[in-house]
C-alpha cells in the first residue's frame, strides 16, 4: 500500500505542477477554447486555455518511469496508445486554435485516425494472448479468441468518443475518469494482484494525475483538457481495461460515459424521425444543465454514480 500511496501523491503533484506551468504558455500561444454559441451557459468560458491534457499525460508518462511500471510492456503499450490518441486530439485542438473556430478535424477524419489506432490495439490483444474477458456481476470468464479484435477496436473507438462527449462541463470528464481508474485499480488488484500489478498501479497514476488536473478544472475552470486530454483518457480507459481482461467493465463502471454517447445517438435518431428533440440538449449533462441543475451538482452526481457502479461490481469479485 505504501507504493500505491506514493504513486497517487507523486502523480497528483506532478500533474498539478505541470498544469500550473502550462497555463501561461497556452495563454501566450492564444490556445483558448472556442465555445459553441448555442451553449449559453458557457459563453463566459470562451478563451479559457485548452490542451491541458498535455500536462497530465506528461505527468503520467514520467511518474510511471521511476516506479518501474514499464517493466510490464503492457503498461508501455498502454501509454503509447494514450499518446497516439492524444496526438489525434492535439491536431484537432491545434486546428481550432489556429483558425479561431470550434471545428478542428472533420468527424470522418477523427474517426479514421481513431479506428486505425483501435485496430492495432485489437490485434495487439489477440497476438498478446489477451483474449479472455471477465464478465461483470459474475465469476464467469470468456475466451473469445479472434473476436477480441473487432470487440477491442469497437471499445477503443466508442470509449474515446464517449469520454470526449462527457467532457462538456468543468471537472466532469476528469472526475468520472478518476473514479473509473480508482475502481479499475481495485478490480485488478482483487482479480489478479501479482501478474497485473503494474496495470493496476498505472490506473492509480492516472487517477492521481487527473486529481491534480482537477485543481485547475473544477468550476470555474482555468484550464480545459481539450480533445488532447479527452481522447487520451479514453484511450487509457480502453487500453488498461482490455489488457487486464476487464474490457466489459467499461460499460458497467463507465456507465456515465456510455450514457453520454447513447444520449447523442438517441437525440439524432429521434430528431430525424420526428423533427422533435428527445432531450433539451445532448449529451445528457447539457439536458440536466438546461433543466437548471448546477454544473457542480451534475459533476458530483456523475462521479457518485460511477463510484457506486464500481462498488457494485467489486461486490461480485
Amino acid at each position: 500500500m505504501r507504493t500505491e500511496a506514493l504513486l497517487l501523491l507523486a502523480s497528483g503533484c506532478a500533474s498539478a505542477l505541470l498544469c500550473a506551468a502550462l497555463i501561461p504558455v497556452l495563454r501566450k500561444a492564444k490556445a483558448g477554447q472556442y465555445i459553441l454559441g448555442y451553449v449559453r451557459e458557457h459563453e463566459g468560458k470562451s478563451g479559457t486555455p485548452t490542451m491541458g491534457g498535455l500536462a497530465f499525460l506528461c505527468a503520467a508518462a514520467l511518474v510511471a518511469l521511476p516506479f518501474g511500471l514499464y517493466a510490464d510492456k503492457r503498461v508501455l503499450v498502454a501509454v503509447t496508445f494514450g499518446i497516439a490518441y492524444a496526438a489525434v486530439g492535439f491536431l484537432d485542438d491545434f486546428l481550432k486554435a489556429r483558425f479561431r473556430r470550434n471545428l478542428g478535424l472533420r468527424a470522418y477524419q477523427k474517426v479514421a485516425f481513431q479506428l486505425g489506432i483501435a485496430l492495432i490495439a485489437g490485434f495487439y490483444c489477440y497476438f498478446g494472448g489477451m483474449t479472455t474477458l471477465r464478465v461483470p456481476f459474475s465469476s464467469a470468464e470468456l475466451d473469445i479468441g479472434w473476436g477480441i479484435v473487432p470487440l477491442a477496436a469497437f471499445a477503443f473507438v466508442a470509449t474515446t468518443n464517449c469520454v470526449n462527449l462527457t467532457d462538456g462541463l468543468d471537472g466532469l470528464a476528469a472526475s468520472v475518469a478518476s473514479a473509473y481508474f480508482a475502481v479499475l485499480a481495485a478490480l485488478i488488484f482483487s482479480l489478479s494482484p501479482a501478474e497485473d500489478a503494474a496495470l493496476a498501479r498505472m490506473s492509480l497514476v492516472l487517477c492521481g494525475v487527473l486529481a491534480g488536473y482537477l485543481l485547475f478544472n473544477t468550476y470555474r475552470a482555468s484550464l480545459f483538457m481539450g480533445d488532447t486530454g479527452s481522447l487520451s483518457v479514453g484511450g487509457f480507459v480502453a487500453a488498461l481495461s482490455a489488457f487486464s481482461g476487464n474490457l466489459l467493465y467499461i460499460a458497467a463502471v463507465g456507465v456515465m460515459f456510455v450514457l453520454s454517447g447513447i444520449s447523442v445517438i438517441a437525440q439524432v435518431i429521434y430528431y430525424k424521425r420526428t423533427k422533435k428533440r428527445l432531450f433539451l440538449m445532448a449529451p445528457l449533462h447539457h439536458h440536466f444543465q438546461q433543466k437548471g441543475c448546477a454544473e457542480s451538482k451534475i459533476v458530483f452526481a456523475y462521479t457518485a454514480v460511477t463510484a457506486a457502479a464500481g462498488l457494485l461490481c467489486l461486490l461480485f469479485v
